[in-house]
C-alpha cells in the first residue's frame, strides 16, 4: 500500500502486541509525503477508569474522593510510568526501521480520544490494531476499532491480532 500521497497517519498503540503489530506494518507498508508527518498515539485512561476502582467517600462526615489527592496521584504517577513505557517500546521499533514519528498522549476514552486526535491532525489515514476479543466481552467492553471504523473521518486500517 505505499503511497507518497499521505501527509498524516495516525497509529493508535495502547501497549498490546496487535498495536505494536499495527506500528510496524504502518512503518513497512505506508510512505508520507516529505513533509508528511506518522503520529504514534497512545490514549492514557483517566485515573478513575485507570483503577478500576474508586476508594469512596468515607462515611459519616469522613473526606470525599475530592479531598483524597494521594490517592489520584499515585494512580496518575503509575499511568504516566505506563505511557512512558508503551511509548518507548513504540519509538524502539521506529527506531530499528530508522523511521522519525511524533508522538502525543491524550487522556480520556480512547474511542473517542483516537477519534478526536485524528480530526485534530486532519488525518489521511488511521491505523491501529485488534485484540479480537470474542463475541461477549465485546458486547461489553465494545471494540474501540469498531467504533473508529464508524466514527472517524478517514480511512481506518485494522491489523488483526493472530
Amino acid at each position: 500500500m505505499a503511497t507518497a500521497s499521505l501527509s498524516s497517519v495516525v497509529v493508535a498503540v495502547d501497549g498490546s502486541e496487535e498495536s505494536m503489530k499495527a506500528l510496524r506494518w504502518a512503518l513497512d507498508s505506508l510512505r508520507l509525503r516529505p513533509d508528511g508527518a506518522l503520529v504514534v498515539l497512545h490514549v492514557q485512561p483517566p485515573p478513575g477508569i485507570a483503577a478500576g476502582l474508586n476508594p469512596g467517600p468515607i462515611p459519616f462526615g469522613g473526606p470525599s474522593v475530592a479531598e483524597v489527592p494521594a490517592f489520584t496521584q499515585a494512580i496518575e504517577s503509575h499511568q504516566r510510568r505506563i505511557t512512558d513505557a508503551i511509548l518507548q517500546h513504540a519509538l524502539k521499533i521506529c527506531s530499528d526501521k530508522n523511521v522519525e514519528v511524533k508522538t502525543q498522549v491524550v487522556v480520556g476514552d480512547p474511542k473517542e480520544k483516537i477519534c478526536e486526535v485524528a480530526a485534530e491532525l486532519k488525518a489521511d489515514l488511521l491505523v491501529m490494531g485488534c485484540r479480537a476479543f470474542g463475541p461477549v466481552k465485546r458486547m461489553f467492553l465494545g471494540s474501540v476499532s469498531n467504533y473508529c471504523i464508524n466514527s472517524v473521518g478517514c480511512p481506518v486500517v485494522v491489523i488483526k491480532g493472530t
